[in-house]
């Protein structure tokens, strides 16, 4: 996050806040390393509440005024982004802190789809919601934050809610037909993407998803799209621009077959070990996730990122990437980031140290959803496996708190909450049972 090109402060109090922040930001990467126990509220809490003070002092310094971006503006960035996540990891989603992180990566996406150019109507729906979510969180959390922080991210989320809008705004240039075969581009496009990015390149599966393009192609009327009456849908000139960059695209892939050029390919190797990493976590996230692991992922991808010139890589001798490189590049960090923010949003309000006992339950909810819907049980009996394991978690409270040692971890609610709603979908099946058994039993 820090390089050499980025100055160090002049103000020699703000040289000592520098250091303040260095050490806690160190002591929260040691914390972050250690996996021989479960992070604890009261540890987070206490790095918090240093970095705040840290703060105060440095808005005493800069007295509203900024010096412009220095070294300390960096560590104080990873610091909020570190706190952040470990917000997230202790089950506290919905504190302000824990916005921090989840705003950084909103803001990566929309400066990347208005970039591109490139977006459908499901990134936009997704990315409103969230921000709605961080809205809430806000205006909530107010008297209980550092009110540096509040106006930080309430100003980098009104950012945020401006540059949805004008995407908005270009999609509503469009007709609503236009809108799905619009939005069908933006899916084959995607998915050529993805498999230009595998590890053995699929040539017969790019070539499926040319004659998709073709079939879109075929069907417009003089090189527009038109309606059944034959009016040029508002839109179309856009539409066919797009069809055309997908359908070179599509030829461009078919050419290279996935091969990149020596220049470019530490940086290839690097961005598709992060997307295939963050990939396996999406898919086993509820049991092996730490929030915390996706600060390394972060800072690498912002560091490829940002080291782009004019918006392309250039190689050792200064020469920029050529399209397919550039473009094969900017999937994988796009990809990437996509993932990070799909990871926060599924961050669960409960510590991780309750998240074995939280992700058991979630289990069993769903085995007993599934039973319930397939039709029941035939027999009491049949339930005793799931009566056992409730029984024995319900076990585990000490005076109705889940507790690990002597520690009382946060989201007791949420799991209680999930604990109760399993006893009653127990419940009712066992009572649809007896009433089955009874009726055999009466005929």
């Amino acid at each position: 996050m820090e390089t050499p090109a980025i100055p160090m402060p002049n103000d020699a109090r703000e040289q000592q806040i520098l250091g303040r922040l260095m050490a806690i930001r160190d002591q929260l990467l040691l914390l972050k390393m250690d996996r021989t126990k479960y992070i604890r509220s009261q540890d987070v809490m206490v790095y918090y509440e240093q970095l705040v003070e840290q703060v105060k002092l440095l808005n005493e310094v800069r007295k509203g005024a900024h010096p412009g971006e220095n070294r300390l503006d960096k560590v104080l960035e990873s610091c909020f982004q570190l706190i952040s996540l470990f917000f997230m990891t202790i089950g506290r989603t919905t504190d302000v802190p824990a916005a921090y992180a989840l705003t950084s990566t909103v803001k990566r996406l929309l400066d990347h789809l208005t970039e591109a150019g490139l977006f459908s109507p499901k990134d936009l729906d997704s990315l409103s919601d969230t921000l709605g979510r961080l809205d809430g969180i806000l205006k909530n959390g107010n008297a209980q934050h550092s009110p540096y922080l509040v106006e930080l991210l309430s100003k980098r989320e009104e950012l945020c809610k401006k540059m949805l809008a004008k995407l908005r705004e270009k999609l509503e240039e469009l007709d609503k037909p236009l809108q799905t075969v619009y939005e069908r581009l933006i899916s084959i496009m995607r998915s050529m993407s993805l498999a230009n990015t595998k590890k053995k390149f699929a040539t017969s599966e790019v070539q499926k998803l040319q004659a998709k393009l073709k079939e879109i192609d075929e069907s417009r009327v003089d090189g527009k799209f038109v309606d059944e009456e034959g009016n040029v849908l508002r839109g179309s000139d856009q539409v066919s621009t797009l069809l055309a960059r997908c359908l070179r695209w599509s030829d461009i892939v078919l050419e290279r077959k996935g091969q990149i050029p020596e220049a470019f390919r530490t940086i290839y190797k690097i961005l598709t070990g992060v997307r295939n990493d963050l990939e396996k976590l999406s898919i086993t996230q509820a049991w092996s996730l730490r929030e915390t692991d996706l600060y390394d992922f972060q800072r690498e991808l912002d560091k490829i990122d940002e080291s782009r010139v004019d918006g392309n890589w250039v190689d050792d001798e200064g020469k920029p990437a050529e399209l397919y490189v550039q473009r094969t590049l900017l999937y994988l960090i796009r990809r990437s980031y996509g993932y990070i923010y799909y990871l926060m949003n599924s961050s669960e309000p409960v510590s991780e140290a309750l998240l074995p006992v939280y992700n058991q339950l979630q289990t069993l909810k769903r085995c007993l959803v599934e039973v319930k819907n397939s039709g029941g049980v035939s027999s009491v009996r049949e339930l005793y496996p799931y009566s056992m394991k409730l029984n024995s978690i319900d076990n585990m409270r000490v005076d109705g708190k889940f507790m690990v040692g002597n520690d009382i971890p946060e989201g007791q609610g949420s799991v209680s909450e999930l604990l109760a709603e399993c006893f009653d979908l127990s419940y009712e099946l066992r009572v649809a049972a007896e009433e089955l058994e009874d009726g055999t039993a009466n005929s």
